[in-house]
């Protein structure tokens, strides 16, 4: 299988994390959707009042993030490949900035909320698979959530790739579940070796 791209997720998948969705949604006052949507919804000042909630988490989770193990040599292996690695997250353009500096991450491409595309839509899938010039064939996805099988689902990607953890269900249709990156990179690699 030609593999010209990976789009990653950040938050529990490149770097681990201990956020609590649950009680940051009832916080800010999420009833259902995703909360990118729901405070682009409000009007100022409400807006940046909720807006500094999240912020306020995702700075503490990217104080406390560690690398996930094998994630750094997975990306140095798929550069010598010449395969795309594009991380797309719906985190800040600082908090994720701060994460590629603190653990020395290199990307062909990264695309942040700030890029006004946010899953669980496809379309920041979309923007990166154009401007890779990849189809969904050529393209795979790993995450952590269902958000990230969402929109690999809506963006036509064949194969997506869950980073189990404590939240994950115990089966998402439309992903592999993997345990750690070694497995996911094993994946990688018996995907590569098909004709």
């Amino acid at each position: 299988m030609k593999i010209k791209t990976i789009i990653f997720d950040l938050d529990g998948t490149v770097v681990e994390n201990e956020y609590d969705w649950q009680a940051i949604r009832r916080e800010i006052g999420v009833e259902g959707g995703s909360i990118l949507s729901y405070l682009d919804s409000l009007a100022e000042p409400v807006r940046s009042e909720k807006y500094a909630l999240l912020k306020k988490h995702e700075e503490e989770q990217t104080e406390k993030a560690v690398l996930k193990e094998g994630i750094k040599e997975l990306l140095a292996e798929l550069k010598n490949k010449g395969i795309k690695r594009a991380l797309v997250t719906n985190n800040s353009l600082e908090n994720t900035a701060l994460l590629l500096k603190k653990f020395e991450l290199e990307f062909d491409l990264v695309m942040t909320r700030e890029s006004g595309l946010h899953k669980p839509t496809a379309e920041p899938f979309r923007a990166v698979m154009k401007h890779f010039n990849s189809s969904p064939e050529e393209t795979l996805a790993v995450g952590d959530t269902n958000y990230d099988v969402l929109a690999a689902r809506e963006a036509e990607i064949k194969h997506v790739f869950i980073l189990k953890s404590k939240m994950t269900p115990v089966k998402m249709e439309g992903a592999e579940l993997v345990s750690a990156i070694s497995e996911l990179d094993r994946r990688i690699k018996e995907l590569l070796a098909e004709n």
